[in-house]
């Protein structure tokens, strides 16, 4: 049980960390950069995150059921079904909004930040800090159903 701990909250943590780093680094720093390079680093970002970050949120939602499955007759488990509940609502959520809006940003061929683009990477920052938020909750859940 403790390498199946380990492994969650290592896959989980470092997740989340990577999330807020784009977040509160990487995003803000690239509106400051001037239009070709800002639409470059945009693309160059979406592209490498849209790759991984799926398998990624996979891996720890797998592992959150696994972790609830084996819980099923301690007093946390419901605090465990939540996390995953919560994992599975932002994965969801990143499907039908986030993705759709990270695609058109990956795939824009323009060095110009059109409107449009600004609008999209507005929202996606927004609906990003509220999945980072969710997901930390989630982390949260778990580190306080482990005994």
């Amino acid at each position: 049980m403790m390498i199946l701990n380990t492994a969650t909250i290592v896959c989980i943590g470092l997740m989340i960390g990577a999330e807020f780093a784009v977040s509160a680094f990487i995003n803000p720093v690239i509106w400051k950069l001037e239009d070709g390079a800002q639409m470059q680093a945009v693309r160059l970002f979406a592209t490498k995150l849209g790759f991984v970050m799926p398998i990624w949120y996979g891996l720890g939602f797998l592992l959150l059921l696994t972790e609830t499955f084996i819980s099923r007759h301690d007093p946390h488990v419901a605090m465990l079904a939540a996390a995953s509940g919560i994992w599975a609502l932002v994965i969801v959520m990143s499907l039908l909004v986030l993705v759709p809006i990270n695609n058109r940003l990956a795939g824009s061929e323009t060095a110009v930040v059109t409107e449009t683009a600004q609008r999209d990477q507005r929202k996606w920052d927004t609906l990003h800090r509220v999945r980072v938020a969710a997901l930390t909750t989630a982390m949260v859940m778990l580190l306080t159903s482990i005994r």
